[in-house]
């Protein structure tokens, strides 16, 4: 049954990504497509394809997996059904570093505000840690979560200041809305790497973080070293989330949603929910950027609108009739 699933989640994404390739503001055929991808006879709506749509959905493929991986490892790691990697500050550090990064670089290309972004996150997930760690015994995850929505909402409140001290406020909610606009090849060369080596990392310790998930005295009674788990797991997440959110802007709803998806369709050993969880997330943001570039063509619609309006009925529906599976 599990290899049924599997091959049709694979048929899906292969599906999602051909479509994405041929729809959007200026139509294109099966020809076209195939010859941006194959790198031939690269003129006209070839090239185009070649030079701005398929790095943008390479990009959505790797943030659908990097956000749906980081949510399923931070949903184990804490064992709470409605934790994403937004919880480990790593949203609001990037917006409160995408803001300074306008404010006082005003001539900053992509590139380099997509790095800000990602330390951004690294020091908004780094004050997570202190704060939840200042008591004896180190970090749990229950404060975590609540060190989590304190630093989130104060680096929140640190962004919105400097947006309306230094005008930047249109430019800082344009990140806010969530986009692949403009994604170019040089983005894609500087995520895939962070994406990739972080979800093979995670392979590697999914068989802990399935017995983590379970119960946290349970690993320490088979010898786990808990801690240092826990440390290279959350590194992990903000390697995948970080790298994310830093080019797409808040979409850690995605990482919340489609472990909720998988976990029905291949159980809760996570060696099989965090592959799973990498493909059918790609899947569906390639769906969610297709249907953000010709809902309302040839104008964008937000692609964290799109992922909102698809997913949060569907997740209300598997949360009303199988939510106590997921507790």
């Amino acid at each position: 049954m599990r290899i049924i699933m599997w091959i049709i989640s694979i048929i899906v994404l292969v599906g999602s990504f051909a479509v994405a390739m041929t729809f959007g503001a200026a139509e294109s055929g099966v020809t076209e497509a195939w010859q941006a991808i194959a790198g031939e006879d690269l003129e006209g709506k070839a090239l185009i394809l070649r030079e701005i749509r398929l790095p943008r959905e390479v990009a959505a493929m790797l943030v659908g997996a990097a956000l749906s991986v980081a949510g399923a490892i931070m949903q184990g790691l804490t064992r709470n059904p409605l934790a994403d990697p937004g919880l480990l500050g790593l949203t609001a550090g990037a917006n409160a570093a995408l803001a300074f990064t306008y404010a006082f670089f005003p001539g900053a290309n992509y590139l380099l505000i997509t790095v800000g972004s990602f330390i951004g996150a690294g020091v908004g997930m780094a004050l997570v840690f202190g704060v939840g760690a200042m008591n004896r015994g180190g970090f749990s995850p229950f404060r975590i979560v609540l060190a989590g929505a304190a630093i989130s909402a104060f680096l929140f409140g640190i962004a919105e200041g400097v947006s309306l001290i230094f005008k930047i406020s249109k430019d800082v909610s344009m990140w806010t809305a969530g986009g692949l606009s403009g994604t170019s090849w040089g983005q894609v060369q500087l995520l895939a790497p962070l994406v990739l080596v972080g979800i093979f990392i995670a392979m590697f310790f999914a068989k802990h973080l399935t017995i983590m998930s379970l119960n946290e005295e349970l690993a320490v009674g088979l010898g786990q070293k808990v801690t240092s788990v826990k440390w290279a797991l959350f590194v992990i997440i903000v390697l995948l989330a970080g790298s994310a959110v830093a080019l797409v802007g808040n979409m850690a709803f995605l990482g919340l949603m489609i472990p909720h998806i998988v976990r029905p369709l291949v159980g809760y050993d996570y060696r099989n929910v965090l592959p799973a969880s990498a493909v059918i997330g790609a899947s569906f943001m390639l769906v969610a950027d297709t249907l953000a570039r010709t809902v309302n063509a040839p104008y964008e619609t937000p692609v964290a609108a799109i992922v909102s309006f698809i997913g949060l009925p569907f997740f209300l529906f598997i949360v009303q009739r199988k939510g106590q599976s997921f507790s």
